[in-house]
């Protein structure tokens, strides 16, 4: 009896048992095909894509200049002699021919006077010659002198005119030292102050000669320096017809201040050095703007602008898009059935925030440009347009191109490229 009872506890015991491994396989089971039914329902992972196109784009090129006068002179004193007279307000615009100094004249005026004197005793001198002359040429022809004192007659009188013509041209000299004793402005411009004050003795043809300088300010010159491999880089690009420039041809120049501010005028290149700087490596370039106002003034550093340069018919993805492996630089390309492949491209310059593309793309492929390390080769993804092509109209073409370019599918606009002068 006491056995019997034993065996049906066990028997109950073996029976849970097994019921609770059944449940436990069901369980297992049916969340292991829960699980890859969810798997096979997951939907594709969602990217943001762009279609290539071409378009121009604009090519910015900034350089640090400093402006200078069109015309810097040096005021000279050309005679020594005490100063007696400063008739210019320094820092001020004179004009051409105006007085700015007076040297004390007193000893010009003397030697004005000698010379004039002198002038009239070469004349007087000349007159006695040539009367003699005519007197002994009577004689000779009459038998009455030699023909010596003939020739002697002759050499007084060509002695005379070479005295009368040394005679004219001290005078001339005196003149023009009396007239030096006056400073005129030889151009119309801006005023430097004077180095020398009133009542110092200034000594022609030494460093005291330094009465001021002065520049003209309308139009006003900015130096500024090109590295010698980028000169030769745009020419290059302009050659094969990658790069042009609007319009006739010629840069548009901007000025901007050190502040920030740019200069409403533009401006022109009217030089380029032809040849690299051998022991810096630049080619210096000058342009002018007009300054009527006096706005800027010489010797201000500045930044300049390049303007109305631009690829022609280029090909730009963001920087994002492009990853840098071992092969060199990819991107994820998608087929007509968007499925992920990777695509190997050449890239060019660096324009903004995008890079251009020489080879491995064509127009009308699509890329990845957001989400491309969630990706791998062969897989399905689900394209989305970007926030900034949904809101905004397509990118426009650089205002120099000659005909509007096709836009992408996601407007990802470059900025300017940037190329900062390095001595």
């Amino acid at each position: 009896m006491l056995v019997s009872s034993h065996f049906q506890q066990f028997f109950r015991f073996i029976l849970l048992l097994c019921l609770g491994c059944a449940l436990t396989a069901c369980a297992s089971e049916g969340a292991s095909q829960d699980k890859e039914v969810g798997k096979k329902q997951a939907p594709p992972p969602e990217v943001v894509t762009e279609t290539i196109a071409t378009r121009d784009i604009p090519l910015e090129l900034s350089f640090m200049g400093q402006t200078a006068g069109s015309r810097e002179v040096e005021i000279r004193a050309r005679v020594g002699g005490i100063l007696l007279h400063r008739y210019y307000v320094e820092g001020k615009a004179v004009k051409k021919g105006d007085i700015m100094f007076e040297i004390d004249p007193a000893s010009y005026e003397a030697a004005l006077t000698r010379a004039k004197g002198t002038l009239h005793q070469a004349e007087a001198q000349l007159g006695q010659a040539d009367r003699d002359h005519r007197r002994y040429a009577q004689l000779y022809k009459e038998g009455v002198i030699a023909r010596k004192d003939l020739d002697d007659a002759i050499t007084t009188l060509d002695t005379s005119r070479a005295n009368l013509e040394q005679a004219r041209g001290a005078l001339r000299e005196a003149e023009l030292n009396l007239e030096w004793t006056r400073v005129e402005a030889p151009i119309s411009g801006m005023t430097s102050q004077e180095t020398r004050s009133e009542g110092s003795l200034i000594v022609a043809g030494t460093d005291s000669s330094l009465l001021t300088t002065m520049a003209k300010v309308d139009p006003v010159y900015v130096h500024f320096s090109m590295s010698g491999p980028e000169v030769m880089r745009l020419r290059r690009q302009r050659a094969e017809g990658k790069v042009a420039i609007a319009g006739e041809g010629d840069y548009v120049v901007r000025l901007i201040f050190p502040d920030g501010s740019e200069y409403q005028e533009p401006g022109r290149i009217n030089f380029t050095d032809t040849q690299v700087d051998e022991k810096t490596g630049v080619v210096k370039v000058r342009a002018v703007f007009p300054n009527p106002d006096s706005e800027v003034l010489p010797g201000q550093f500045a930044r300049v602008k390049l303007e109305g340069a631009y690829y022609v018919d280029a090909i730009s993805i963001p920087q994002t898009s492009v990853l840098n492996t071992q092969q060199g630089n990819m991107v994820w390309a998608l087929d007509n059935n968007n499925v992920v492949q990777p695509r190997m491209i050449t890239l060019g310059e660096t324009v903004g925030n995008t890079y251009l593309v020489e080879k491995g793309l064509n127009i009308g492929d699509r890329i990845i440009t957001e989400g491309v390390i969630t990706v791998r080769p062969g897989v399905t993804v689900q394209p989305k347009l970007a926030e900034s092509e949904s809101k905004s109209p397509p990118a426009a073409a650089a205002p120099q191109a000659k005909s509007a370019p096709t836009s992408a599918t996601s407007e990802t606009k470059p900025a300017p490229a940037s190329t900062e002068a390095r001595s």
